[in-house]
């Protein structure tokens, strides 16, 4: 669920921006941002660990199933009664429980995967580290290696200071990792897969249907994909 990111290969901080609704690139919330952020929850999490409980016992399902529509945010407080939602859903949700908890914590948009499919997750400034906080993930692990973090691409951005909603744009590293980095990194994700598969394979068939079922990565809510491209 968490992973410290690769400093090379994600732009944390991006640059602050003063529109970031732009219709072209395809950041839409439902409602006001000031929305998300302003309605109290009714459910209180003291740690990590329990957002991570809470999470668990939450339902991916699209936004097409639940309300019938392609794209649609559930503010946090209707998600927690709902405990069913997609994966921004899920990280606007744990956004605030990290606010909550003190944490400076940013909500954000842009492509999880090979292919840069649309995704929503998390992330949070500790100690001047940045660690990505993937909600969708929280029945499976509660830390992830860092060589996991680089399949997320951040685009868009926002905080909040408990007065102050801010956005940020985010930009792809240029330069490729080097492989003196990625050796050590390579390594570290073989052992700690190889360690919970053989921790949890008699859970595989279980995870891999709902893998399948639901296509947890494949929607597109950010940036729609020309025709004839990925």
């Amino acid at each position: 669920m968490i992973a410290e990111i690769i400093p090379e290969a994600y732009d944390a901080v991006g640059r602050q921006v003063a529109r970031p609704f732009d219709h072209r690139r395809g950041f839409h919330p439902s409602f006001p941002m000031g929305r998300y952020v302003s309605h109290p929850l009714t459910v209180k999490c003291d740690s990590i660990k329990d957002i991570r409980t809470f999470l668990a016992s939450c339902e991916y399902v699209s936004d097409k199933e639940l309300f019938g529509k392609e794209d649609f945010w559930q503010p946090p407080d209707e998600f927690e009664k709902n405990k069913k939602g997609d994966c921004e859903d899920f990280a606007l949700w744990t956004w605030r429980q990290l606010l909550n908890l003190g944490y400076d914590a940013r909500f954000v948009g842009g492509s999880y995967g090979l292919y840069g499919r649309g995704h929503a997750w998390v992330e949070y400034f500790l100690e001047g580290k940045c660690y990505i906080v993937e909600p969708l993930r929280s029945r499976i692990v509660s830390t992830m290696p860092r060589l996991s973090t680089i399949r997320y691409v951040p685009k868009l951005s926002i905080s909040w200071d408990g007065k102050t909603l801010r956005y940020f744009s985010h930009k792809k590293p240029a330069l490729p990792l080097g492989i003196t980095l990625l050796g050590p990194l390579l390594l570290d994700y073989l052992i700690f897969w190889t360690y919970f598969w053989l921790l949890n394979f008699y859970r595989l068939p279980r995870y891999a249907w709902k893998i399948l079922h639901r296509g947890i990565f494949r929607r597109e809510l950010w940036w729609q994909s020309r025709p004839g491209k990925r």
